[in-house]
């Protein structure tokens, strides 16, 4: 099976006020075959920095089997205890004694670190499924992903795509969490 580029979002929360509307939006895009939720995480992290996780997912139950906490094995973020954390241990152990290097330190990102104390997180971990036939143009062609990332709505308006006020809402929206 052909696997889509895919990405981890993370989406924070000051006050959450959870009504559906995000996981009837991403069943939305999963009936279009945009994109695949591999795995979805609510974690809320409390004044003192102790975390609460949830699962949110729209993925099938034998979708769920088959995936499993995707996120917690990419951030370290261990669900089963002890046991989980060995089992996560003996991978990684194994995948040294292969010579391959997942993450080097550079690559490091504490997800978890960047969650505010005293607030709320979505961690969604997407395939892209629309972009797989681009991904395979761009093989064929013999090119490869130098990088990605997405604009600030500063940055759009300054190229006129955004209106300044909509770019300060987002932006400040993005910034609150600082």
């Amino acid at each position: 099976m052909t696997i889509g580029p895919v990405q981890l979002i993370v989406l924070g929360f000051n006050h959450p006020e959870f009504h559906g509307e995000i996981i009837a939006e991403l069943e939305r895009l999963r009936q279009s075959d945009t994109v695949r939720v591999i795995d979805a995480l609510a974690v809320h992290k409390d004044k003192s920095g102790e975390l609460e996780v949830a699962h949110l997912s729209n993925l099938t139950e034998k979708e769920a089997v088959e995936y499993g906490s995707k996120i917690g094995a990419l951030i370290g973020l261990g669900f089963e205890g002890e046991q989980g954390a060995e089992e996560g241990a003996a991978i990684g152990a194994a995948i040294a004694e292969e010579g391959l290097e997942v993450f080097s330190d550079d690559d490091a990102w504490d997800v978890i670190e960047e969650i505010p104390n005293d607030s709320a997180a979505a961690l969604i971990l997407i395939e892209h499924h629309w972009a797989v036939p681009l991904r395979d143009a761009v093989m064929r062609a013999r090119g490869y992903r130098l990088n990605d990332a997405f604009i600030s709505p500063l940055d759009l308006v300054a190229i006129g795509m955004h209106t300044a006020e909509e770019a300060a809402e987002l932006h400040r929206l993005e910034k609150a969490a600082e």
